[in-house]
């Protein structure tokens, strides 16, 4: 059995806004497990939503850019230490180039951008570490995304100053109305985090960890088994309504039209969204710890 740590309550109660109490008890019950202590709070009712993704750690944008013809866009990530540097004017134009490079180069992974010519002489790599060297803080460019509509078009979005960033693919011809319409569906996007764009990207094996849970919560509320799988119907009607993008009710909606209506005659192709430092874990550092450590040492 894994140790039950207050590091490790701590994270499970951040992650689903549960008691301290909870968290432990059902730490415990998994031995230490942490995905199987979530969804044991969730089959308990406990836990209603989960972010899966861990402590956001890194600083730095995202920073996107579309071709003259909207046919191609790329998002870019450009960590940094601090969200000082982030906010340096010099970081941000640096940023604004690499997506421009991004664009003409050609450049669709972190090592084809980081080779691409940044300038006379020196390549994207290089550049980094000469802002390294300038700034003080250490940097990277630490993903890329490109979409290419070989029909329609893109449009982009960004949130926050730079903290998220969105890419749409949609039908149609990239007027100026299609394009705003693109762009908030985009904003949408940024909102409302979906994790699907529609019911047939949902996979089989996702569907049926939903429905185990919702169908423990629905015995432990003492519902009959032919009820229960009736419920069950609607609640992942009310899944798919809720993570696939098209099904989703559209965030500026006055009649709760979904986004698929929104967006007629125009249909949503793709989306892609970035949020600074998804998936990267915090460091926290115990100040005390480390002054005792260093008088000890």
């Amino acid at each position: 059995m894994a140790a039950i740590t207050a590091s490790l309550v701590k994270e499970l109660r951040e992650r689903t806004g549960a008691g301290m109490m909870d968290c432990k008890k059902a730490l415990t019950q998994m031995d230490g497990d942490m995905d199987k202590a979530i969804d044991y709070l969730r089959e308990k009712g406990i836990a209603k939503a989960v972010k899966k993704a861990g402590r956001i750690a890194a600083e730095g944008l995202i920073f996107d850019a579309v071709s003259a013809d909207h046919k191609k866009a790329v998002l870019i990530e450009f960590n940094s230490e601090t969200d000082f540097v982030a906010k340096n004017l010099e970081f941000k134009e640096f940023g604004k180039k690499l997506a421009a490079i991004a664009i003409e180069s050609n450049a669709t992974t972190v090592e084809a951008l980081n080779a691409a010519q940044y300038a006379e002489g020196k390549t994207v790599a290089e550049a980094v570490t000469d802002l390294i060297a300038k700034i003080g803080e250490n940097m990277n460019i630490r993903r890329i995304h490109e979409t290419v509509a070989t029909e329609g078009f893109v449009a982009t979005y960004s949130h926050l100053g730079g903290k998220l960033g969105v890419i749409v693919e949609m039908t149609g011809e990239a007027t100026e109305e299609n394009v705003v319409k693109a762009r908030d569906i985009a904003m949408h996007v940024a909102a409302m985090d979906p994790k699907y764009l529609n019911s047939s990207e949902v996979t089989t094996a996702d569907l049926e960890h939903e429905k185990e849970i919702a169908r423990k919560q629905l015995e432990a509320e003492g519902k009959p088994a032919q009820i229960i799988e009736k419920i069950l119907i609607g609640k992942m009607n009310k899944f798919y309504e809720e993570n696939c993008l098209v099904d989703q009710i559209y965030v500026r909606a006055e009649n709760k039209e979904t986004v698929a209506k929104f967006a007629a005659p125009l249909e949503v192709k793709s989306f892609a969204r970035y949020k600074v430092g998804d998936g990267i874990e915090k460091k926290e550092e115990d100040f005390a710890a480390e002054v005792a450590a260093q008088i000890k040492g």
